[in-house]
């Protein structure tokens, strides 16, 4: 019997492994090497060529060039393809990027957690000759961003603390934002229903979010505005306007009741 459980944990922890190489082959953006691919996650150099190995025979990971690189290999692209086809949220909201994209001109993003940290799931670059965009799935500090003070806003101020890495309230100016004031700014947001400012990771533009609520109530997504900080301000309430209204069209058909939950207020509204 102990020797069934060791195995059957010998087998969880090597898949927990296999997952973490390809996450880091995913955050990493280009062909590694096993041993670099070791070094990165700090695992044994003998089980990461072994695991490789398997990946590759299954064709989850594929050899790229002639070094003995390896990345993320074409069954990803047909499970993900599969994935996409099954799962309502990202179809829906690939339309409504879409209209948001249209109806403003500017950027329109679905954002989601990823781990203890944020990341673009979808985006729908705007018209106007100036283009923003973003790494999809590349994964940043929650306090850097619009949506992490709505994507957190379920917990409590000491999960809020445990949840995200002290190191992640440094900004990339390298000032620190005061935890408090963070924890502050997540309880005003769901006050409001959304939440606005210039961006901390660049000086140009003006950035946009609004929860994506589920049936219990759960920030699960936010839609998100990227635009040049002039016409992000200018076009403020306009902006929020199309976004609250499709995040609350997305949020009903998840099976959210609105009146249940805070109503969104435009600074022209209240």
């Amino acid at each position: 019997m102990a020797e069934a459980e060791d195995t059957i944990n010998r087998r969880a922890r090597g898949l927990d492994r296999a997952f973490e190489i390809l996450d880091y082959l995913r955050l990493q953006r280009q062909p590694l090497r096993p041993n670099e691919i070791a070094q990165g996650i700090g695992a044994p150099r003998s089980s990461v060529y072994e695991l490789v190995n398997l990946l590759l025979r299954q064709g989850v990971i594929e050899y790229r060039g002639d070094d003995g690189r390896v990345f993320l290999g074409r069954k990803l692209y047909f499970l993900g393809a599969v994935y996409a086809e099954q799962f309502d949220l990202m179809r829906e909201c690939e339309h409504l990027l879409a209209r948001i994209a249209e109806q403003t001109r500017e950027t329109a993003q679905m954002c989601q957690l990823e781990g203890n940290k944020y990341a673009v799931v979808l985006m729908n670059e705007g018209s106007r000759p100036f283009r923003i965009s973003t790494n999809i799935g590349e994964s940043v500090a929650i306090p850097w961003t619009a949506s992490g003070r709505l994507l957190v806003d379920h917990m409590s101020d000491e999960e809020i603390l445990a949840f995200i890495p002290e190191e992640d309230f440094v900004l990339p100016s390298g000032q620190r934002l005061d935890p408090a004031e963070f924890i502050r700014q997540v309880r005003q947001a769901k006050q409001d229903g959304y939440f606005t400012f210039n961006s901390i990771v660049d000086s140009f533009t003006h950035c946009f979010a609004v929860p994506v609520y589920d049936a219990e109530e759960i920030c699960i997504a936010t839609l998100c505005l990227v635009a040049p900080k002039e016409d992000g301000l200018r076009n403020r309430d306009a902006y929020l306007r199309v976004l609250v209204d499709a995040a609350g069209e997305l949020s009903e058909k998840l099976g959210y009741r609105q009146d249940r939950g805070p109503s969104p207020r435009t600074a022209a509204g209240r």
